[in-house]
Parts: structure tokens; sequence; C-alpha cells
């Protein structure tokens, strides 16, 4: 009598076709992404000490590296995640990548484009003060930056929840990320074609919106993460149309492009607080006052 055939349906419990591991290579390739985004953040750097009244191009390159850095922010990850080849190695390797590009390219560029570049003819004393507040607040930037990459860090393992938490299982940030806060001094420097700050009062506004960009982003306040959009294990069509649209509307007018995103994402997290802090105002119980 021949021997029955196995079938394959009968197994159960069993795994036919095993998961198998991705291969050494496949490892590196979300590591060169992130290699890319480094790239970009120093070339920024290259630019912005290169740059000068007389040719503020060199300020303009150095803002659309940040800014194409931080539009491709995440690629990294979602090829890991798609590739199945996401490592601690790379993760680590990518926050290093954040501070670099998004930390320290952009508070360099800020300082040189609207604080080094003021002119000798402005008052001598107005110009020395105007010139070590930028040195200070840039070095804020700085480190507000670092620490909300740390914080990010952490916050799985710490469970850190904003304070206006908003819909449950509402996906969302706390506090802006640092590539939107480097996003902001990109498009405001791309948006004047390079041209350095040249007015003191101007470098003043400049000088607060570093400081209010800075504490945004190690404020608890919640902004939108587009993770149900970014999550390309499950909707990569989603993921690369975002991407299209979006370099298709800086393809056709890269200074409103740009300054519309950066600026529309950091009123889109103030308006949720103030959102926040309005419907909490209503709910919170009325208290009579002596009889």
């Amino acid at each position: 009598m021949a021997p029955e055939q196995l079938d394959l349906h009968d197994l159960e419990g069993e795994d036919i076709h095993p998961h198998r591991r991705p291969s050494r290579g496949m490892y590196v390739l979300p590591s060169l992404f992130t290699a890319g985004n480094i790239a970009l953040g120093y070339y920024a750097m290259t630019q912005s000490i290169q740059g000068s009244v007389a040719d503020p191009a060199y300020f303009d390159r150095a803002a659309m590296a940040i800014g194409v850095a931080a539009l491709l922010d995440g690629v990294d990850g979602f090829i890991a995640r798609v590739t199945h080849t996401a490592s601690d190695f790379g993760h680590e390797l990518d926050s290093l990548a954040d501070v670099i590009t998004f930390g320290v390219a952009p508070s360099l560029l800020a300082y040189i484009w609207g604080f080094r570049m003021l002119p000798l003819s402005v008052h001598p004393g107005l110009r020395e003060n105007v010139l070590h507040a930028g040195v200070f607040v840039c070095f804020l930037f700085l480190v507000c930056g670092a620490s909300r990459l740390a914080r990010f860090n952490i916050s799985s393992s710490t469970n850190l929840q904003p304070r206006n938490p908003g819909k449950p299982g509402h996906k969302f940030f706390v506090g802006m990320p640092i590539p939107a806060g480097a996003g902001i001094v990109a498009a405001v420097i791309h948006f004047f074609n390079g041209a350095p700050i040249d007015n003191s009062w101007i470098a003043l506004v400049w000088l607060l919106l570093l400081i209010f960009t800075g504490f945004l982003m190690v404020s608890n306040w919640r902004f939108w993460s587009a993770k149900e959009v970014t999550s390309g294990d499950r909707h990569p069509a989603r993921f690369f149309t975002l991407i299209a649209v979006i370099f298709s509307l800086i393809a056709w007018n890269s200074e409103w492009a740009l300054m519309i995103i950066a600026f529309g994402y950091l009123i889109s997290g103030v308006l949720a607080r103030l959102a926040y802090s309005w419907h909490r105002r209503l709910r919170r119980p009325h208290q009579p006052g002596p009889a």
C-alpha cells in the first residue's frame, strides 16, 4: 500500500513558512538614510559659515537642506518598519543625527543669519547686546531640542502624557518635535531667500520666535504625530501620497509652501492648547459665592 501523501492543511500549529530574518545587508539600509540626514545637516553648517550679506544664497541653501531633512525625517524609520530591520543601533543613530541636523545646524544658521550679519551702522551698544542675546537664545534652542529628543526616547518607559491629552487614542507628540522646530528656522530664512536681517528690531522679533519655538519643544502641549498616515507597515500608499503632495507643493512655490507647512503645524499645537484650556474652564464646577 502506497504511503499516504502528507496534507499541509492537516498540520495544525506548524509554521510551514517561518518568517525569515532579513539579511545583514538590509539592516544597513535604514542607517544609510540616517547618514544622509547627517550629511544634510553638515552641508547646512558649511553653507551657513560661508554666507554673507553680499552672497545670501549660502543661507538659502542651508535652509533648504534643513527643510528637506525635516521633510524626510522618519523615512529611515519607515524603511526599518517595512523591512523589519529596526534595531537599537539604528534608533540611537537616528537620535544623534537629529541633534546634528535639527539642533546644531539650525541654531548656527539662526545665529549667523539673524544676528551676526547685523550691519555695523547699527548703534554699537545695541548691536552688541543683540549679538550676546542671540548667542544665548540660539544655544537655548539647541538645548531645548536635545531635551525634547531625550524626553521622547524615554517616553515609552515612563508613560509620559501631556496635560491636554485630547480624545482617547488620539495620536500625538508631547511637545513640538525637533524637526518641526528646525523647520520653523528653515522656512523663515528660505522665505526671504536667505537675505539676512539688517534691522535690530526685526532681530528682536527673530529672538522672540526662537524662544517661543524652544519653549514649544520642551512643553507638554499636544502636537499631531501623523502616525495614522506614516505607519508604513499598514498604509504605505498614504505615506507615499503625503510625501508626493508635499514635494509637489514645494516644487510649485517653495517659499510659501514651507512657510505654511511650518507655521501651520506650530499654530495647530497652540490652538490645541487653547481649546483644551477653554474646555477645561467650561467643565470646572461653579463655586457659589458667600450668601
